[in-house]
């Protein structure tokens, strides 16, 4: 139904069937995945997965095989994707935030084969409340298996962007968030860029940053964007800090006057009411 209102044409294979453990589309490649699979979804394994082919991964003539954990299958849905982009696709995946992370079950060694491999290409944290089902912040992986100059980009083997949006976007109603179509150019520009022309000029404190694998070695191969991107660089607005510290406890003693004389008066009122205080 998605597909028709939007009027996307589609195959969704031969009939109704499991993902996991009835494929219709085998012997697909395809040049672009975009998927949005079930978040930290529990009850998917069965034991006729364990030897299947989608858990390995075939780079520079080696084979890795990545067993995804039977009780999460977040990493068993960025695999399934994997295996069936072509070999110059490209894929963005949208995942809970713990797969940037966790190392729970195998998913740390997993991440940490995709980084060394050169599979990652861009992260891009999400703010929260941008699902109507769902509050939880999510992230965007951008993976590739070809990294290459060509096409108008530059090589960017042994490169990964890290784009941290989570400051991004407007509150639209009182649970639920959005991006505005300049928020969406901001991130989409900046990625290309970056594939396109890059240097250290073009790293933007608090936004985006780009690393190399020996900087993601050392984080211990977690991906999460804010542990590169770092702080966002403050405006000076010229007032000396110990104006600004006397300034500050000046307002903070006013307050804590406020507070007492609002203390006495809600006594004094319940006092007033029979109440012993």
């Amino acid at each position: 139904m998605n597909m028709v209102i939007r009027g996307i044409d589609f195959n969704f294979g031969k009939k109704n069937a499991d993902s996991f453990l009835d494929d219709q589309h085998p012997d697909l490649r395809a040049d672009f995945v975009m998927t949005n699979p079930p978040f930290n979804m529990k009850d998917w394994w069965h034991e006729k997965l364990a030897d299947d082919p989608r858990w390995t991964i075939n780079t520079n003539g080696q084979k890795h095989i990545l067993t995804p954990p039977t009780g999460n299958a977040n990493f068993a849905w960025m695999l399934h994707m994997l295996y069936h982009l072509a070999p110059t696709g490209s894929m963005a995946l949208l995942l809970a935030n713990g797969s940037m992370s966790s190392n729970t079950n195998n998913e740390g060694e997993i991440r940490k084969t995709l980084v060394e491999q050169d599979l990652v290409e861009c992260m891009v944290a999400l703010p929260g409340q941008l699902f109507t089902n769902t509050q939880i912040p999510a992230c965007i992986w951008f993976l590739t298996k070809d990294k290459s100059a060509k096409n108008g980009k530059r090589d960017r083997h042994g490169q990964v962007l890290f784009i941290d949006a989570r400051k991004l976007g407007y509150m639209k109603d009182r649970v639920l968030r959005d991006f505005k179509d300049e928020d969406i150019q901001q991130i989409a520009n900046t990625f290309h860029n970056w594939q396109q022309e890059w240097s250290e000029e073009n790293n933007q404190a608090g936004f985006c940053f780009s690393a190399d694998l020996t900087l993601i070695r050392k984080n211990d191969f977690v991906l999460t964007p804010g542990r590169y991107v770092g702080s966002e660089v403050e405006e000076d607005d010229g007032i000396p800090f110990a104006d600004k510290m006397t300034a500050l406890t000046n307002q903070l003693e006013i307050q804590f006057e406020e507070n007492d004389k609002l203390e006495a008066q809600i006594k004094k009122n319940l006092a007033g009411l029979g109440f012993d205080v």
